[in-house]
């Protein structure tokens, strides 16, 4: 299937390297529940997850179209981006908020791979998604900062060196709106945990690295807050337009690599003397998905478009990610119909991305959060909570 699509130079160096990783090896990580280290690894030498940093910290420079193409990329050759696209998208808060020193000290180092800051520490377990409820705290103690508190769903602690925290450091109480005094910390999870911080490992029905955090008195200095103090809100929401666009991208590539895989095997299968794809129950909603994920891609390059031209990309970045990963999960279901029992097997892989796609429709932001967003913010419809 050839399908048009911009940067053709960036997908074939990716689709290159992703090559060196075959599906038997995605698979294998999965059966062990492990973490692929050399393929994250291979892109981190590569180059390919410091697109987003400027050149002038060691970075490529590269624009959010092109970044985004890399996460398709990945996930359409049978990767899967949430291992490691922490990495691409927690670092912008520093990009966009950092001072210059902490620019400097980080950046560079976060761009050759000897720092991985792919970890946020934002949602707990008794707000979810209501962020400016969040029950963690930081108040300053002797020049340090001291926080308490505790947070869930917690990606890649255990292959992050450092953690962007969120946490209340005026009481709600004290402030006009919801969304202030809320601040922004760079977490230091080497020497973080074992003092004042324990993680626990979620066991979860996806091989996706996430944790539970619990927050005792741990003390950090006072140079590691984010941007300005009670505007960490604002910090945040910097690195999650990114994430939300990338996600998309990845969803994209996973549509495109189920639509891939049902076409072909369609075409191949077959039963009473034809291939099942002459049939139309079987053909028409292959092309079906294969629409939507089209259309899920026109709304990604929009979202991609306003946050290279430095607009607020709030609404595109929210509509990419909820049609991307409507469209990435029909195609699941298709893929998965369309091979029969064959599709449950392991060595097919269609179960394995079947899993991995499925999460998107849930975090980062649910598809109910996204139609709150849109009713609120597009439409002018009261505020639902």
């Amino acid at each position: 299937m050839t399908i048009p699509a911009p940067y053709q130079d960036i997908r074939d160096a990716v689709r290159d390297l992703c090559a060196q990783f075959p599906d038997e090896y995605h698979r294998k990580v999965d059966e062990q529940r492990g973490y692929p280290e050399e393929f994250v690894a291979a892109l981190t030498q590569a180059g390919w997850m410091a697109a987003l940093i400027p050149q002038e910290y060691g970075g490529s420079g590269l624009s959010m179209a092109e970044a985004s193409v890399i996460m398709e990329e990945i996930n359409r050759s049978g990767g899967n981006s949430g291992a490691c696209h922490g990495q691409m998208y927690v670092m912008n808060a520093i990009v966009r908020s950092g001072s210059e020193e902490q620019k400097r000290k980080y950046l560079p180092r976060i761009a050759s791979g000897e720092l991985r800051i792919q970890s946020m520490g934002v949602t707990e377990p008794t707000t979810g998604s209501d962020t400016t409820q969040l029950k963690t705290t930081a108040t300053r103690k002797d020049g340090r900062w001291v926080v308490n508190g505790q947070k869930v769903w917690i990606s890649r602690i255990q292959h992050s060196d450092m953690m962007i925290l969120l946490a209340r450091t005026t009481p709600v109480a004290e402030v006009k709106k919801r969304s202030d005094g809320l601040s922004c910390f760079l977490i230091d999870l080497k020497s973080a945990i074992g003092n004042g911080l324990t993680v626990r490992p979620i066991l979860n029905m996806v091989n996706h690295e996430t944790n539970e955090l619990f927050f005792d008195n741990l003390e950090i200095p006072e140079e590691n807050l984010l941007g300005p103090e009670g505007k960490g809100f604002k910090t945040l929401l910097d690195g999650l337009n990114a994430e939300r666009t990338l996600i998309a991208a990845e969803c994209i590539g996973d549509g495109y690599w189920f639509i891939d895989r049902a076409a072909k095997y369609a075409g191949e299968r077959r039963v009473f003397n034809r291939p099942i794809g002459q049939n139309q129950g079987v053909q028409f909603p292959i092309a079906e998905a294969f629409i939507e994920v089209e259309a899920a891609n026109l709304m990604r390059w929009k979202a991609c478009a306003k946050i290279d031209a430095h607009e607020n990309a709030g609404a595109e970045a929210n509509m990419a990610k909820y049609l991307a990963a409507k469209a990435s999960w029909e195609a699941a279901n298709v893929c998965l119909q369309t091979h029969g029992g064959f599709g449950f097997a392991c060595e097919y892989d269609i179960e394995r991305k079947f899993r991995e796609t499925r999460l998107y429709q849930v975090a980062p932001i649910s598809t109910n959060m996204i139609f709150s967003y849109v009713a609120e913010h597009i439409l002018g419809l009261p505020r639902s909570f």
